[in-house]
């Protein structure tokens, strides 16, 4: 979107370069990518990221309220509320789309929050394989950064480092995700293990004696310290899997982050935020009338599902009436946010949704705004299912000369 930038890329690009990045990409992780990577990545003029960084920085601050975060510790449900839960997350997500004011400017807008891990360790490759890539295209060599908090790559990096790892030796350390290889989020998995030597392990596989956990390895059984949790619950529940703990258990390990941060920090917190950027947004087991132009206007969203699932953009009356009593709470009408096409691209503008993302090391007293991840759509949606059409669409990273 930085004006200096884009034409230079758009003018310089072909589909071979293209498909020397993915490639570069996955032949440096040793992982296939099971979601579609963008064209480009986004350039972020000054102002924008500022306004973005601000926004992100004030609805942080406003989730770390101790009253809100009091009312919104209720959200977890009693069948996993974990004990020892720290007292805010150490990895925090905010998503917010690029929209247009009624005066013109870009402003952002937020889509949804969650205390829970992204793609941490792969947006640092992926914007390793931009920045080399750019140094060959005339007009946008030099260094590119796609960091926060005057941050650089080795500053993030050992950010990154005591926030997943923490004090302990990283061989005590697992990535914690239902079977790891089949994940779309492996590649992430892959760069976690690349930079920080933490191995992705499936909670099945995990031997418990006593209060302590154990990962299988070649030479035997390896003593678990410390957790980087990415199981999301919603699968953990369809997929029925049998674990060889209980959340509700008090372990001899550290959580990061902290399983209940899924729950609390959540789009349960919308109609509770205040915020310019934040739309409104109510929950069904509080609507006492249904809105006015409900299909164009508003969105149906769940409160814990992940990449876009159960959103109803069209939502009717009747989808409203068909969600039972019992489960209203953990829905949300949305006002709808009219994204917009503001990154320029062969065959027209693409809208855009940048996640600002958040790490908490255990002796940091706020989350700290560390890096980004931008998707890019040209659907109705976020989101491969409904960009299967498209191109210059998928996950990508914004960048800035740095």
């Amino acid at each position: 979107m930085d004006g200096r930038f884009r034409p230079l890329f758009n003018s310089a690009f072909t589909a071979e370069l293209y498909e020397r990045c993915c490639r570069t990409l996955s032949e440096r992780l040793n992982a296939p990518f099971r979601f579609r990577l963008a064209e480009t990545p986004v350039f972020f003029p000054l102002d924008l990221r500022a306004r973005f960084a601000t926004a992100a920085r004030e609805i942080v601050e406003q989730l770390c309220d101790p009253v809100r975060l009091e009312r919104m510790r209720r959200a977890v449900p009693p069948r996993w509320d974990a004990p020892r839960m720290d007292a805010l997350p150490s990895f925090a997500q905010i998503d917010l789309a690029v929209a247009r004011s009624a005066e013109g400017v870009l402003e952002p807008r937020l889509i949804e929050l969650q205390g829970f891990p992204s793609l941490t360790a792969m947006q640092v490759i992926q914007r390793d394989v931009w920045a080399e890539t750019l140094a060959g295209m005339p007009g946008l060599g030099g260094g590119w950064s796609c960091w926060f908090s005057d941050l650089d790559r080795a500053s993030f990096l050992e950010l990154a480092r005591r926030t997943i790892v923490g004090a302990h030796d990283p061989r005590h350390v697992v990535l914690l995700d239902l079977d790891p290889p089949s994940q779309k989020t492996f590649p992430d998995f892959a760069a976690t293990r690349l930079l920080f030597g933490v191995e992705p392990v499936c909670p099945t596989q995990l031997v418990k004696k006593g209060r302590r956990l154990w990962r299988r390895a070649a030479d035997g059984l390896v003593p678990v310290r410390r957790i980087y949790h990415r199981v999301v619950f919603d699968e953990l529940m369809q997929k029925r899997a049998e674990l060889p703990f209980d959340y509700r258990e008090d372990l001899d390990v550290e959580w990061t982050p902290h399983p209940n941060w899924f729950w609390v920090w959540s789009k349960h917190w919308l109609p509770f935020l205040d915020h310019p950027a934040v739309p409104r947004a109510t929950l069904l087991s509080e609507l006492r009338e249904i809105p006015e132009d409900l299909e164009r206007r508003y969105v149906l969203k769940p409160l814990f599902s992940f990449a876009g699932g159960g959103v109803r953009i069209e939502p009717t009356a009747e989808d409203l009436a068909a969600i039972p009593e019992e489960q209203r709470s953990s829905w949300c009408l949305q006002e709808k946010i009219e994204y917009d096409p503001a990154l320029l691209a062969p065959g027209g503008g693409v809208k855009v949704e940048i996640r600002m993302m958040f790490l908490r090391p255990d002796d940091a007293p706020r989350p700290i705004l560390a890096q980004n991840l931008c998707r890019l759509s040209r659907g109705k949606m976020m989101g491969v299912d409904y960009n299967r059409e498209f191109t210059w669409v998928g996950s990508s990273v914004g960048l800035w000369p740095g």
